[in-house]
């Protein structure tokens, strides 16, 4: 690593309408060096790195962040300071970023190929002939598969790893000085984590770029960063060598951070009772065109879960792990009975039905909490309406003031409550945080007293510490009520905090399953060793 220094950052600060998010931050990057900047949602890292190449509107920028050996400048030129015309010149040629959802950041409308070349073309004047060719050997060098083939491939053509190494081809594609990683392996399955990290590192090797990380992961950055550099509330509290923070953490939100890995706090003894719910050779299956003649007379098959076989007894939790494409989220769906199915799927004893009506009292029993919560909550709706909604499905002729008390019970179970928040009823989700939304969700699944929870990757939109609160309250609440959890996720800690028994699912089928620790400890098959691996 060359020891120049390549961005120097003095007392940046950036405000909104007079009320300041980043406080007076200094921090440098070395030629060559990757720095992880980590910290919570509202922490003020991702307007660090977008006020750079100043790219935060209707903000109020102030500071310095002096950029070394541009192109045409004898000494560093100040990124805060440059004409809008000079800094046109940096973004993608001496800076580059990637953003943290590739879906969003590409535009549908062109082909994953056409919007590397447009980079190229704008910013090394190429043809458009020479702009394709190289476009295709930048995707061939983030070892995508078929890049001439892919490159022609619009953004929903491709998987979560497929875009995301599109995004890291046409930020690369100009052989930028400085890449600005944004949360680039967040959407990822913990595998394509690993792969992507490696696929950083094998580029920032051959080009010499720096690369500043940012991030809430703290096992991405104990694995890949040189330094790091933690912000709260849009101060940085601590910097240093990643293996001295680590091991001897200074400030109390570095401790805070560091020590915020899900802990396991499950009742252990088996539990007597008949199943909450029981697969036997449980199928679901798409239907796919057949290319050709054939296809005009009837339709293919795809099988998205191939027999899958399992119980989940009461009080117990069974998670269920996988890449992309596994089948774990269809495996869900058929177990909330929104997807037909073939083999025999039971419910407490009782079978899904073919209709609406017969399922009613079988969707009580099972209820779902999903994964962003914000999304999950209508914005129109207030606390109360939110929360009460099962009660006017299933408990249609409760009066007004019991349903009223009902849905304060359900918010007091998840720790919500009137001296915390005054007027909690009457409030919008868009009042509250990230995990006090997670916490309404679980709270709307609880009013109706089910007996199983499906919890689709419930705390991977949140950040670590909201995390570990989340986990303890869905312990918490398995221990009091009795609960079953279907937990599907890719998070090898939470799985190791929250399960009793584990599935783990690839192309599929079920490839080894048994008791969670003895899984993780000690498994057999070759797939999971690899996830297990990944994640360690």
């Amino acid at each position: 690593m060359n020891s120049a220094k390549l961005l120097e950052v003095n007392q940046l600060r950036v405000s909104f309408a007079g009320k300041e998010v980043v406080r007076g931050v200094d921090f440098t990057i070395a030629a060559g060096e990757k720095l992880a900047l980590v910290g919570e949602s509202g922490s003020g890292k991702t307007v660090t790195a977008l006020a750079l190449l100043r790219l935060v509107q209707n903000a109020q920028i102030s500071g310095s962040a002096r950029l070394a050996g541009v192109e045409g400048h004898a000494g560093p030129i100040d990124l805060l300071a440059a004409p809008e015309r000079e800094l046109l010149g940096i973004r993608g040629r001496e800076i580059a970023m990637i953003f943290q959802e590739p879906m969003t950041a590409l535009n549908p409308l062109f082909s994953i190929g056409d919007q590397i070349a447009e980079v190229l073309q704008l910013k090394q004047g190429l043809t458009k002939q020479q702009a394709w060719a190289a476009a295709i050997e930048a995707l061939a060098a983030t070892g995508i598969p078929e890049p001439a083939r892919r490159a022609g491939s619009f953004p929903h053509q491709l998987s979560g790893g497929q875009r995301q190494r599109g995004m890291i081809a046409m930020a690369l594609a100009c052989r930028p000085k400085l890449l600005l990683a944004d949360e680039p392996t967040t959407a990822l399955d913990v595998t394509l984590r690993t792969q992507i990290l490696e696929l950083l590192s094998d580029l920032q090797r051959q080009t010499g770029m720096a690369l500043l990380l940012i991030t809430h992961d703290l096992n991405l950055v104990r694995k890949f960063a040189d330094r790091v550099a933690v912000m709260e509330q849009g101060h940085l509290v601590e910097e240093g060598q990643v293996s001295r923070v680590f091991s001897q953490p200074q400030h109390p939100y570095t401790r805070k951070l560091i020590d915020s890995r899900p802990e396991r706090d499950v009742a252990e003894d088996a539990v007597v009772g008949a199943p909450v719910m029981q697969a036997r050779s449980l199928r679901v299956s798409y239907p796919v065109p057949i290319p050709g003649l054939r296809g005009w007379f009837r339709k293919g098959e795809f099988l998205a879960v191939k027999g899958a076989d399992f119980v989940i007894a009461p009080g117990r939790t069974l998670g269920v792990v996988g890449e992309s494409g596994s089948g774990k989220s269809t495996l869900a769906l058929a177990a909330l009975g929104l997807m037909p199915h073939g083999g025999e799927l039971d419910v407490v004893g009782t079978r899904w039905g073919p209709d609406a009506a017969s399922n009613k009292a079988i969707r009580r029993l099972v209820q779902v909490v999903f994964q962003d919560p914000f999304s999950s909550l209508s914005p129109r709706m207030t606390v109360e309406e939110i929360v009460g909604e099962g009660l006017l499905v299933h408990e249609a002729a409760l009066p007004l003031p019991q349903r009223r008390e009902r849905v304060i019970a359900a918010l007091g179970d998840v720790g919500l409550g009137e001296a915390q928040f005054p007027g909690l009823l009457q409030r919008y989700p868009h009042e509250f945080s990230g995990g006090q939304r997670q916490r309404l969700a679980i709270a709307r699944a609880l009013i109706v007293q089910p007996r199983l929870l499906v919890l689709d990757e419930p705390t991977s939109a949140l950040d670590v510490t909201i995390q570990k609160q989340v986990l303890a309250l869905l312990q918490k609440l398995q221990r009091q009520k009795g609960l079953s959890y279907l937990l599907i996720t890719h998070d090898v800690d939470v799985i190791r905090a929250m399960a009793h028994d584990l599935m783990v699912m690839k192309d599929g089928a079920i490839v080894e399953s048994g008791p969670v620790l003895q899984v993780l400890d000690h498994p057999r098959d070759e797939y999971t060793r690899t996830l297990v691996a990944a994640a360690a």
